[in-house]
Formats: structure tokens, C-alpha cells, sequence
């Protein structure tokens, strides 16, 4: 009896154990980086910041930016939703997406804001979502808008990086959000942009 108390309190411990270090403590990104700026403002001129909060998007759209941290010291990024392209138009006429699905392009811009070199391929952590909550990610295509992001990008802290992201979606998917993710995905940190 007291063995089987014993295994069930181990058990039990392990569980919890094994709780905790799924709980990574991710979080979603959605503030521009004006308006946490406005945030923390001090609120020498009351009335002032009010209007200007009011005046400010609640949460990121396109041409907004969002400041992102990665797993290492010292990485971080400010990350720009510069443009969409929906649908987007292959630039090579052998790489159309299925029946039935489209493209949609989504350019970012990214500026090493931290002290590490940021090194990764970009396309791996992002994503988009339609207004149904289905997630898409991100595909290997060229399309007509502009270059594409580079499959393996290197930043030195002060560098950008400038380039499309191509998903493929149902024809019916109407694009809701896009994300993106410090580290092929495995940051803590994701940033959300509304498209709508």
C-alpha cells in the first residue's frame, strides 16, 4: 500500500514537473512600438497623451512595428509588416499554388535593434491566420510584388533585412492576422499584425 503511495506521489510530482517546462511563458506581441512608447509615458501633459492614445491603432496593422526578443542575449528585432499582396501573382509560371488556393505575400522588414547577431531563416517563423482561426505557413515561392526574404539571413546588430514571405491559402480564406517569430518559430515572443 505505502509502495503505491509512494509511485503515485512520484507520478504526480513528474507530472507537474513536466507542466512547468511546457510552460514557456510565450506571449503575443500586438502593441506598435509608438504606442508602447505612449504607454509609458509619464503623463506630464495629461490631455495630450489621451488624444494621441485614442488617435493610436489599439493593436498592430499593416506598416507597424514590433519590437520581438529572441532566445539568446541580447537578440532582438524590430519587426515592420510592410506591405500585403492578397493574392499574390507567381513570378514563375511553373509555380502555381494548388486548385483551389491562392497566394498571399507578406513583406517584412527587419532591423537588428539588439547586441547579438541575428542569424535564422525568417520564413520558418512566420505565419498567417484567416478569420475562421486556421493557420498557414509559409511556403517557397517567388512571386511578382518583389524579391523574396532570404532563406538564410545573417544581421549584424544596426542591419536590415527587407523581403516577401509567400503562404498558400484556400481561395475562400479570408486573411485575417499574420505572425511572426523570433527563431525559426522557438522564441517566446510572437508578434501579431490585424490585416482586416
Amino acid at each position: 500500500m505505502h509502495a503505491r503511495i509512494g509511485i503515485a506521489a512520484a507520478a504526480a510530482a513528474i507530472g507537474a514537473l513536466a507542466l512547468t517546462a511546457c510552460d514557456t511563458g510565450s506571449t503575443v506581441v500586438d502593441k506598435p512600438k509608438g504606442n508602447a512608447a505612449a504607454e509609458a509615458d509619464s503623463g506630464k501633459d495629461a490631455t495630450k497623451g489621451t488624444k494621441e492614445k485614442s488617435s493610436a491603432p489599439e493593436v498592430a496593422k499593416v506598416g507597424d512595428t514590433l519590437t520581438l526578443k529572441g532566445m539568446e542575449d541580447g537578440s532582438r528585432l524590430d519587426v515592420t509588416v510592410v506591405k500585403v499582396a492578397d493574392p499574390a501573382k507567381s513570378a514563375d509560371e511553373f509555380m502555381e499554388p494548388e486548385s483551389g488556393k491562392r497566394f498571399v505575400g507578406v513583406q517584412f522588414k527587419l532591423v537588428n535593434t539588439g547586441k547579438a547577431v541575428y542569424s535564422d531563416s525568417p520564413s520558418n517563423g512566420a505565419r498567417i491566420a484567416d478569420s475562421e482561426g486556421q493557420q498557414f505557413d509559409s511556403t517557397i515561392a517567388d512571386i511578382t510584388a518583389g524579391p523574396s526574404m532570404s532563406s538564410s539571413l545573417t544581421l549584424k546588430p544596426g542591419a536590415k533585412g527587407l523581403g516577401w514571405i509567400v503562404f498558400e491559402v484556400p481561395e475562400a480564406s479570408k486573411i485575417d492576422t499574420v505572425q511572426f517569430t523570433m527563431d525559426s518559430g522557438f522564441a517566446d515572443q510572437t508578434g501579431e499584425w490585424k490585416l482586416q
